[in-house]
């Protein structure tokens, strides 16, 4: 039901203040026009030796001593280009659970943490299926502005003890004027949500150019940096003028002594302004490929440029028109005015912020801060509040004055022990009350003590596990090969060393080094293994050891040894019977790779005369022989995983195929560690 109080919608812009007084007539059904004002400022506020700190209390203040706006309701407006807009498609999803998908969504999709801002959200379309009880085809308008900045759009309102009843983000009241004035949407009508015809607003200001699209229900916004001051400056610079005279040759281009040249120092911001809307449009046009612009309405003070109306005209192929009539709102004392009718283009937003509080609008959010509104909802109710107060009071004065004349007939000893045996009991009752809570605090400590115990017992085997894991990954001799005398043909892979360390951030402490630091060991890792990086705690295991082997062909040489063997069963999802992979080994690479050739003797009868001494004690090298030896690093995370938690295996089998990285399959070196 719309509001019968004289409501004031106010904008504060870069070039003044804006407001105009609506009032409903609930008989008539009908929004009236009460009154009006608009305040210049003395410069424009974007201007370098402007203070806006200064400059909007003085033309609040004059406001004020100009207009009765005590007892109205307020309404103001904040920058489109400082506040974020956003609408989501909501896939189907019960209508109840709507606020908590929303909440969701606004953290992903404001870029601040939601105690930083004002949010609020609305459903724009959709409908609620009554037989399953599903939002269907529902779109969600998401709006927010930080803390801080509202409180400075509210902070001159406030100081001047103005209650401020909404706070609107501009283009939603350019939505509201345009809906309610030339669509003729209301907020009890059931708007056409499949209507194709929408048309495109431009709210030209000083700075930047508000865009809208709408066909009465869904909305599209964007800012176009692009305003009056642009042309401004684009005279001042071509005409070599101050900037007050080339804002008074713009606002009278066509009586100036030589307008064509006025108008070639233009042209390159018209270009660029039709540039920047026929971008939009057609991003628009692009993931909207059923709408239909029927025309464009021009707003705001910027859009009384001599020649802007046609230029678009001519150039966007569309009917465009000013907005310069309000067709929802009578009231000739207001619309019939010359200082109205002078500044009607910048009067939209005023008129649609207005709208919205006498509730005859479909936007309802607000981004008024909670404790202001908490605020007003206290100060309402008090005077109820004390009346109920009174009201109780004398109710029990009137209850008390028997009972204190009967008082005699009950006041005897008898009453009175039973009243202390009461207490006492009460005592002795919450002391026990109290007792039971110890009590049941430390059962569940002890609980949750016993269940860390039994958790540990149930994990003890993981470590084993992942050592008979690497145990499994090493090559071996099979069949013949088990007799080859000669060290470099055994296919044999050493580990002199197995450590882990736990790292509380696996990325940040090993993955992202691995990354920047490390060329072996970026290179060396899988492109799978790249493209996935680790979360959370970890441990990191590391593997140091070496080999003889060097095999007939290139792969089976050096480093390729290793990496063929011992790091591509790393990688595996399965290996024989036993998971890999599953077990929460992810990420091997080999770190460091080098080649050494050392004195080698083949006897190895005993240490000394495997270090290749004689009997007295010099060394005896007839015997050795010079061999390859190849030494190595990897390391590899581990994520222990419980057996209760695993992935079953029949849903790794799609992936499993690709872990390895295409690495060639062990033909000459198979699992188990002699």
């Amino acid at each position: 039901m719309a509001d019968s109080q004289d409501v004031w919608g106010v904008e504060i812009g870069q070039a003044g203040l804006k407001a105009i007084q609506l009032r409903y007539a609930e008989s008539a059904d009908q929004v009236l026009a009460m009154g009006f004002d608009y305040v210049p400022h003395p410069k424009i506020l974007s201007q370098p030796d402007a203070v806006p700190e200064e400059l909007i209390p003085e033309a609040l203040e004059t406001f004020i001593e100009r207009n009765d706006v005590r007892g109205c309701r307020l309404a103001i407006s904040v920058p489109g280009p400082t506040s974020l807009a956003r609408f989501i498609n909501l896939p189907p999803v019960e209508s109840n659970k709507v606020a908590e998908i929303v909440k969701y969504e606004a953290k992903q999709q404001i870029p601040f943490a939601l105690e930083e801002v004002e949010w609020a959200y609305q459903k724009i379309s959709g409908n609620v299926d009554e037989d399953s009880g599903y939002m269907l085809n529902a779109e969600v308008g998401l709006f927010a502005m930080k803390k801080d900045q509202v409180k400075e759009c509210l902070s001159p309102f406030l100081d001047a003890d103005l209650d401020v009843e909404l706070v609107q983000i501009a283009p939603l009241a350019l939505h509201n004027f345009v809906c309610y004035d030339h669509m003729g949407v209301r907020v009890d009508e059931e708007p056409d949500e499949d209507d194709d015809e929408f048309t495109i607003v431009l709210d030209m200001g000083t700075d930047n150019t508000t865009l809208l699209i709408t066909n009465g229900v869904k909305i599209w916004i964007r800012n176009v940096p692009v305003g009056g001051n642009h042309f401004t400056r684009a005279l001042t610079k071509e005409m070599k003028l101050t900037f007050a005279k080339a804002e008074h040759l713009k606002c009278n281009a066509t009586k100036s002594s030589d307008p064509r040249a006025v108008f070639q120092a233009l042209r390159p911001v018209f270009n660029e302004y039709v540039a920047e809307i026929q971008r939009s449009i057609g991003y628009f046009s692009s993931t909207n490929r059923e709408a239909k612009i029927v025309k464009v309405l021009g707003a705001g003070n910027g859009f009384k440029l001599a020649g802007l109306q046609k230029f678009l005209q001519q150039n966007l192929q569309f009917e465009v028109e000013r907005a310069e009539t309000f067709e929802g709102v009578i009231g000739d004392k207001v619309l019939t005015s010359g200082p109205f009718l002078d500044n009607v283009l910048t009067f939209t937003v005023p008129y649609g912020l207005a709208l919205q509080v006498l509730g005859v609008t479909r936007i309802h959010t607000s981004l008024l801060p909670g404790e202001i509104v908490r605020a007003k909802i206290v100060r309402q109710k008090k005077p109820w509040a004390v009346i109920a107060a009174s009201v109780i009071l004398g109710g029990v004065a009137l209850d008390m004055l028997p009972r204190g004349c009967v008082d005699h007939s009950v006041n005897d000893s008898s009453i009175v022990k039973a009243a202390a045996d009461s207490d006492k009991f009460k005592t002795k009752f919450d002391g026990v009350v109290s007792q039971f809570g110890t009590k049941k605090t430390e059962w569940e400590n002890e609980k949750v003590s016993q269940l860390e115990l039994l958790e540990g017992t149930n994990n003890q085997y993981l470590v084993p596990e992942v050592l008979r894991a690497i145990n499994e990954c090493l090559p071996r001799e099979v069949g013949s090969q088990k007799d080859v005398k000669q060290i470099t043909q055994r296919k044999r892979i050493h580990v002199s060393y197995l450590v882990k360390k736990r790292y509380a951030d696996l990325k940040a402490q090993w993955f992202d080094k691995i990354k920047n630091e490390s060329v072996d060991g970026w290179s060396y890792m899988s492109e799978t293994d790249k493209a996935t990086e680790p979360t959370g705690s970890g441990y990191v295991f590391t593997l140091i050891g070496h080999h003889f082997h060097k095999g007939a062909t290139q792969d089976e040489q050096l480093q390729f040894y290793v990496q063929k063997t011992l790091l591509s069963n790393l990688r595996q999802h399965r290996l024989g019977e036993f998971d890999v992979r599953r077990l929460g080994i992810s990420h091997p690479t080999l770190v460091e790779v080098h080649r050494e050739v050392i004195d080698y003797d083949p006897t190895g009868r005993n240490k000394k005369k495997a270090a290749g001494f004689k009997a007295t004690g010099k060394r005896d090298t007839s015997k050795l022989i010079k061999v390859d030896k190849t030494s190595f690093r990897i390391e590899f995370i581990w994520k222990p995983t419980p057996q209760d938690v695993r992935q079953d295996p029949a849903e790794e089998t799609a992936e499993a195929t690709n872990s390895a990285d295409g690495a060639a399959p062990m033909a000459t070196a198979a699992p188990g560690n002699p």
